[in-house]
């Protein structure tokens, strides 16, 4: 076993296996050093996928339970088994990490399973999970450690009573109340989750409205039907204690401007106020690895850092947490070394909210147009008078364009929809090749389909829609 590689990736989760595999294609000898017993990192194991496994059961239970009675149909004794829901879940994560091992073999990446720590800025010594270490030479590294849960001072988390996203994916039994501290993506899709199976769910968000960073006029609209879905919403707040009991936990917030706190008792408080990058015990600082005020790790436009052969992907970088985000600057950063040109354009990075209705949003928002003094052109088109979206009787939500008032070209879209999370692809690829609202317009849309909620949008954008 050879300890000299072309490519080593340190960190086994989306930006990272997918850095190694695309490295190995490229004729490079790599070797990946993942610490987890299983590869994926946060999102296969303990983020993206097992949490969408929940979103998906719990809105099959919520539907049954509350929409079908619409269409003439009837359950009765509807229940549902947590463990075997849990269950399922977890065969989900199996599944797929699994997958990524049989990926790692296929495409002879050598998995050095341990944690990985520079000594020198080609040397990397790795204590094994096995017990011992090994010392590797790396021609060149790409660092894709990805991020860990933010903690709120003087809040400690012990995954039973106070979670941290990682515990809020194996509740069981389902509490009966819940406080969500933090209004963004993770809060408000587990928050979703245990509130369709019954729990009374309590958000506490900082901000004026949920979903910081996005779009203000889909803030406003969701944050509406989350309470329309039976949410409570403490906008505006602020928590300042968190105190375990014997039976569950009491949360005590007041408003950011001042004035009277309130406190709740609940079964199980989910922290969900943001991630961190995790670049702890690598020994960057040993080899001058340079980092920002927000300990993110610095690179330039080829993802390498100041560190000659040093690269860094992913959460540990500026930029939006995202997999996919991750995934591609892998593939770009792989591709560099390779002496191929690598390149992600930062400017069409998608994001969704897998909630129901789900939120949808690419490229720029109204409020960071107007910031910015560019003249743009908005058209927007509600799911209310689109065909597909009323034989569903799923009509929340709008599709909203925003294009270049003097070019035209797409510079922002976001959705609020059933179907939004798929829909939004096709506007990252429309911005992608630098479209025109009016291409986006012209282009035929099949009927009767949610995306012909985009097409109207675009209509809109100079005032000429179909439907409505």
């Amino acid at each position: 076993m050879s300890d000299t590689f072309d490519v080593v990736v340190i960190g086994a989760g989306p930006g990272g296996y997918v850095a190694a595999i695309r490295a190995a294609q490229l004729g490079l000898k790599t070797a990946c050093i993942e610490k987890r017993e299983t590869l994926g990192g946060t999102c296969l194991n303990v983020g993206c996928m097992p949490s969408k496994a929940l979103l998906h059961a719990s809105h099959l239970y919520d539907e049954a339970n509350h929409d079908f009675e619409k269409f003439g149909l009837s359950v009765k004794g509807l229940d549902y088994d947590i463990e075997k829901v849990l269950a399922t879940k977890d065969e989900t994560v199996k599944g797929l990490t699994g997958g990524i091992e049989f990926l790692f073999k296929k495409n002879k990446v050598e998995w050095i399973k341990g944690a990985g720590k520079f000594t020198g800025k080609d040397t990397i010594e790795v204590a094994l999970n096995e017990g011992g270490s090994r010392t590797i030479t790396a021609k060149n590294t790409i660092i894709a450690t990805g991020s860990d849960v933010a903690n709120l001072p003087g809040v400690e988390i012990d995954e039973k009573t106070i979670v941290s996203s990682t515990g809020a994916l194996e509740l069981n039994p389902v509490p009966k109340s819940m406080v969500v501290i933090g209004g963004g993506v993770i809060g408000l899709e587990l928050g979703s989750v245990w509130r369709r199976f019954g729990s009374e769910v309590t958000v506490v968000e900082f901000m004026d409205q949920v979903l910081p960073g996005m779009d203000m006029e889909v803030r406003k609209n969701f944050g509406r039907m989350l309470k329309k879905q039976g949410m409570t919403l403490k906008l505006s707040s602020k928590v300042t204690a968190v105190e375990k009991t014997g039976k569950g936990a009491k949360v005590t917030f007041e408003p950011v401007k001042g004035g009277d706190a309130t406190t709740l008792e609940v079964d199980v408080v989910l922290v969900s106020i943001g991630r961190r990058p995790y670049t702890d015990g690598l020994g960057l600082e040993t080899i001058g690895v340079e980092m920002d005020e927000r300990s993110r790790i610095k690179i330039g436009h080829d993802f390498s850092t100041n560190v000659p052969g040093v690269y860094a992907i992913g959460d540990v970088v500026e930029g939006p947490m995202l997999a996919h985000k991750a995934e591609d600057e892998g593939v770009a950063a792989a591709e560099n070394i390779a002496g191929l040109t690598g390149y992600v354009n930062h400017d069409v990075i998608p994001g969704v909210v897998y909630t129901y209705p789900e939120v949808a949003s690419v490229g720029k928002t109204e409020e960071e147009l107007k910031e910015a003094g560019v003249a743009y052109n908005a058209g927007k088109f509600p799911f209310t008078a689109n065909s597909r979206a009323k034989a569903n009787l799923a009509t929340d939500g709008f599709v909203k364009i925003l294009a270049d008032k003097e070019t035209d070209r797409v510079l922002g879209v976001h959705i609020i929809g059933a179907d939004a999370g798929n829909m939004i692809a096709q506007a990252a690829t429309a911005m992608e090749f630098g479209a025109s609202a009016e291409d986006i317009a012209l282009t035929c849309h099949a009927h009767p389909t949610e995306t012909e909620a985009m097409k109207e949008a675009a209509l809109a954008v100079h005032k000429r829609t179909i439907h409505m």
